[in-house]
């Protein structure tokens, strides 16, 4: 929204300086986004007057030109501009001034040889106006040597404040004043309009014609002036309009754009001889079209309501007229139109057409609908004292005044909800300011909203009024309670989870995607998913039928698409939700990664330093086992068990569990078959965990991290060969070891598997390093022997396994 300080100054009384009405504009709400000052901006280029143009000696489209500057000697300026003649008043830019459409500094130079001053200044040149193609020619009493922003009154700061969609009163100049007026800045000028009556009947009717549908006109009033005659609008108006972005058109077109900034209330005029017979409002019909004042034609459905006349569609309603009814220099009758409309129906329809107008902007948020009335008489006015001509009676139609809005407001609501002492005089007197009534002295008063405010609805609107007014910066500073207790986590657990997989994943030089939740019903029930309850009823298109069961299908058509743009090594990550059923516990939070090409945790591409060996499932392993350790996965708990779901290499893939009633997730190589079904190009390794299931830690006493525990004691390693059934998995017999003395051994780790020549069939070996970590003494021989005795009888216990000879 933007507006001139002397515009703003029409409707308030004041003489506070520019900046502190714009701090107090956005103290109240009203945002300043932007203020500008043509007199600094245009301070540089001055009046000068042409002594003589004659030819450039060398150029036949150039001049050579005398100008008096009103210091000193002449200035000699070589000009192309045509309209260039002595005796005319122009402006210049000396050298070192700025010239923004060509992003130039002047200086002295020669042109084809003839020394040149500086420059005479086109509209173009500088951004005051579009033409080009002349320089400015400036009124010939224009007192030479002053900036000629100041000789055209072009000194007026302009402001651009940015609205909250609620406000829809101050898409309006007077609406503005109105709010600043209530902080005591100045006073707010109430200028009522005065009933203009009329000395002939409206000769056109107006009908509202919805039919069994919902009215999407509220109310529309209608007028008649004869003999009025449109030409170019008054300097002051022409100015205003300017100044604020609008281009000035005709009076009758230039008071409709005036209303609308001024008062909050578009309007629209109707040229009366090109309307056909009576109006009507209406829904359009399917194959109607009209051709809008922005030249462009729209075709119309009957979602969008129209004002038609006998012969067809003159008006998009509340957004654009139409160009056949448009008034010009030639119209003598006007009609004009002040209405409702439904403002949902308006968004609606500027959303469909594309067509964001002013009135449009006004309409959708809701205008005052008690001054539909006094507007079409202050426009009538207008119309009368630039256009001359005969008011006829004006015609109102379906307009229904709406019905007082009192809230029983307790004045006790303002500490409760904001913390300020305001005193039921100040309350008052704010609200009474804003346009409120007030009635009673409390403790509960009665406040009567005003028609332009439709986003007051409770007691909290109220208190927002009272707040802004008395200004945020007094609402005391109040500290949070502290205690004793322990502080509720901020973050959920699966939050928290999320946030440190993460960055965890991408630390392992994955790059994190989104993709959609979405999926094909082939490539669903590829990963266990396509279930009839998981399909939208309503896709957005034929391959995203289906809620996603796995992370990994929108991951592979991610990989893919990186390899078909010439990036082949893409590893990526993301972090999401699947969905197993439509219940909420069949919801979960996945992480998934996959990784293409040479993409590697150490690095990715060819490079000699790793050798260009492509990840293979263990990569895939570490990422998975990187993200469960950083979201809190139990490290020392979790099984690694061969295999894996359907879309895995059965050879090349591993299952993560806490016990078989606990899948945290798989990894490996994706199946060839996999690939084939999603069209994508192998290998691709990946993995998908399941941070949900990730069991909750112990509640501690403490938040403080216990002491460390360091002892000074020398650790022990023996190593194990064990010789075991094939089928036995290397993690029982880690287990088992570990189990033999949880105190003292500390870690247990696998450091080869064996099958051949020396094993029997049908066996394999196996070896363990075990870490012993005395703690109260250093250990003697026969105890790490005995202890050593021990994890062999463990093993032997439970995996039948024998110490290797």
């Amino acid at each position: 929204m933007k507006f001139t300080l002397s515009w703003l100054k029409e409707h308030l009384d004041t003489d506070a300086p520019l900046a502190e009405i714009a701090d107090k504009l956005t103290m109240i709400g009203l945002e300043v986004e932007k203020i500008e000052n043509p007199a600094e901006k245009y301070a540089p280029f001055k009046v000068v007057e042409v002594i003589s143009a004659v030819q450039h000696p060398n150029a036949d489209r150039l001049r050579v030109c005398m100008v008096n500057t009103g210091e000193g000697k002449p200035l000699q300026i070589v000009c192309g501009a045509p309209n260039a003649r002595g005796g005319m008043k122009a402006v210049l830019g000396l050298p070192g001034t700025y010239i923004p459409s060509k992003d130039i500094t002047l200086k002295v130079g020669k042109i084809r040889d003839v020394e040149s001053q500086g420059m005479l200044i086109s509209g173009a040149e500088i951004e005051f106006n579009d033409d080009h193609s002349g320089i400015i020619e400036m009124p010939a009493d224009a007192p030479v040597g002053v900036p000629f922003a100041e000789v055209l009154g072009l000194n007026d700061p302009i402001i651009e404040i940015n609205l909250t969609p609620n406000r829809a009163d101050c898409t309006a100049v007077s609406g503005i004043a109105r709010d600043l007026g209530a902080t005591g800045i100045g006073k707010y000028l109430e200028r009522t309009p005065k009933p203009v009556k009329g000395t002939f009947p409206c000769p056109v009717n107006v009908t509202l014609d919805f039919g069994d549908t919902p009215s999407l006109c509220p109310g529309f009033a209608l007028r008649l002036v004869r003999g009025v005659k449109n030409g170019p609008s008054p300097e002051w108006l022409q100015k205003r309009l300017t100044a604020i972005g609008l281009r000035p058109i005709n009076a009758l077109v230039d008071i409709t754009n005036f209303m609308t900034y001024d008062r909050g209330r578009p309007l629209h005029v109707f040229d009366a001889k090109k309307v056909h017979g009576n109006l009507v409002v209406r829904r359009a019909k399917a194959g109607e079209e009209l051709l809008a004042l922005d030249g462009k034609t729209y075709k119309l459905d009957d979602s969008i309501c129209v004002i038609a006349d006998d012969k067809g569609v003159e008006s998009l309603a509340g957004i654009m007229g139409g160009e056949l009814s448009g008034c010009d220099e030639n119209t003598t009758d006007v009609l004009i139109e002040s209405a409702l409309w439904e403002p949902i129906n308006i968004a609606q329809t500027g959303r469909k057409l594309g067509i964001n107008s002013d009135a449009r902007y006004r309409f959708e948020r809701g205008i005052d609908p008690n001054f539909m009335v006094p507007g079409l008489d202050l426009a009538t006015q207008m119309v009368l004292d630039l256009c001359g001509g005969e008011p006829s009676e004006s015609i109102v139609v379906g307009f229904t005044p709406p019905e007082d809005r009192p809230i029983d407001f307790p004045l006790s609501e303002v500490k409760r909800l904001a913390g300020l002492d305001v005193s039921l005089t100040e309350i008052k007197r704010i609200l009474g300011n804003l346009g409120f009534f007030i009635a009673g002295n409390g403790p509960v008063v009665k406040v009567a909203v005003p028609s332009w405010r439709a986003d007051v609805e409770g007691k909290a609107d109220i208190v927002e009024e009272v707040v802004r007014i008395v200004g945020v910066d007094r609402v005391p500073l109040t500290p949070f309670e502290r205690s004793d207790d322990q502080r509720k986590a901020v973050l959920t657990p699966i939050q928290n989870r999320t946030r440190k997989a993460k960055r965890a994943l991408a630390a392992r030089n994955l790059a994190e995607a989104v993709t959609w939740s979405f999926i094909s019903k082939s490539d669903a029930q590829l990963f266990g998913g396509g279930q009839p309850e998981l399909a939208l009823a309503n896709p957005i298109a034929s391959d995203l039928s289906d809620m996603r069961p796995s992370l990994l299908p929108g991951l592979v058509a991610a990989i893919q698409r990186n390899a078909d743009r010439g990036i082949p090594d893409a590893g990526l990550f993301e972090v999401g939700q699947i969905f197993k059923g439509d219940r909420p516990d069949d919801q979960f939070t996945a992480a998934a990664g996959l990784r293409h090409g040479l993409s590697r945790a150490d690095g990715t591409g060819r490079h000699w330093a790793n050798g260009n060996k492509a990840p293979d499932a263990f990569e895939a392993k570490a990422d998975a086992l990187a993200a469960l350790a950083a979201a809190g996965a139990p490290m020392q708990a979790l099984q690694i068990v061969p295999g894996g779901p359907a879309w895995l290499h059965p050879g090349r893939s591993g299952t993560i569990q806490i016990g078989p009633q606990n899948v945290l997730g798989h990894f490996g190589e994706l199946h060839p078959r996999a690939l084939e079904a999603l069209k994508a190009d192998g290998p691709i390794v990946g993995f998908e965990v399941i941070l949900d299931r990730i069991p909750e830690p112990k509640a501690k006493a403490t938040r403080a991290k216990p002491a460390l525990e360091l002892s000074a004691f020398q650790p022990v390693s023996r190593d194990f060969a064990f010789i075991v059934d094939k089928a036995v998995k290397a993690a029982d017999l880690v287990r088992a070891a570990q189990n033999a003395d949880k105190k003292l051994i500390t870690a247990v780790t696998v450091f080869d598997v064996y099958e051949g020549k020396g094993i029997e069939p049908g066996k394999k070996s196996i070896a363990l390093a075990v870490t012993i970590q005395p703690r109260e003494k250093t250990m003697t021989d026969a105890e790490i022997d005995a202890l050593a005795g021990k994890i062999v009888a463990e093993v032997g216990k439970r995996t039948n396994g024998v110490l290797r000879s």
